[in-house]
């Protein structure tokens, strides 16, 4: 098999959600701290571009899915949304409760976000809860990503925002490659020195290899009748930040009219 899609951490079907869990406990003490290292701070830069797309409202209800350590959860609570945070890592989780416990210590408890262990394939919300439904380097991960954005699809409300923050695949070839080849020799090396695991960030690559990345999301998006379709990209299409609205709900005609 090709070396740069042989990773243990990687396994199609079924199989691959307890893998991918299994990598995000192995990492989850060090992940914020390679995040920055890797992009050089700028994943702060393109979350906060999510949380400005956001347009959040005081008192919308948001949920944040794949939530990690928490970044856009307390970023969107900020804002004034009342936010829910969900992963399926116990150690991610566990992160973002101490984050959490810190800025309790500053803040009212009732301003921060709830955290709680779901699997995104299957979240335990009724349909149409919320108002704002995000996810940050999240849907690549999933063993079916296109069911995955169906449950965010679910659960938001007629009208409300989706939007998905997620590794692209740059449209031009040569940069496409350079960003690539960074992805394969220099992340698992900060991976390996950081975190003492190296296969972790080379599943980055190997992941983004079997994934459709923004134009896929794009593409399910309009399956799902999504409105207002957006995608911003950055640095030339290493980031890719999908945006759409659920349709609004259309009010059924009575026998009288």
């Amino acid at each position: 098999m090709n070396k740069v899609l042989d990773n243990h951490y990687y396994q199609p079907g079924e199989l691959r959600g307890t893998r991918v869990m299994n990598l995000f406990d192995q990492i989850a003490k060090k992940y914020d701290l390679v995040n920055d290292i890797q992009s050089g701070g700028l994943h702060r830069w393109w979350k906060h571009h999510l949380i400005r797309e956001a347009s959040v409202e005081p008192g919308n209800s948001a949920l944040d899915v794949c939530c990690g350590t928490g970044d856009l959860s307390f970023a969107l609570s900020a804002k004034g949304a009342t936010v829910t945070g969900v992963d399926f890592s116990q150690a991610m989780l566990e992160e973002a409760h101490q984050k959490k416990a810190a800025a309790t210590s500053n803040s009212d408890p009732k301003s921060q976000p709830t955290f709680i262990r779901a699997d995104a394939m299957d979240l335990p919300f009724e349909d149409e809860t919320f108002d704002i439904v995000t996810m940050a380097y999240g849907l690549r991960n999933l063993s079916h990503w296109e069911r995955g954005l169906q449950e965010l699809h679910r659960i938001v409300r007629p009208g409300g925002r989706i939007l998905i923050l997620e590794f692209g695949k740059p449209p031009n070839a040569w940069w496409k490659n350079m960003y690539f080849a960074y992805l394969r020799l220099a992340v698992p090396l900060i991976g390996w020195s950081v975190a003492g695991d190296a296969a972790a960030y080379q599943y980055i690559l190997t992941s983004l290899h079997h994934f459709p990345a923004q134009r896929g999301i794009e593409s399910a998006m309009v399956r799902l009748g999504c409105r207002q379709i957006r995608t911003k990209l950055f640095l030339g299409g290493v980031m890719s930040l999908n945006m759409a609205r659920k349709a609004p709900s259309e009010r059924p005609i009575s026998a009288a009219e």
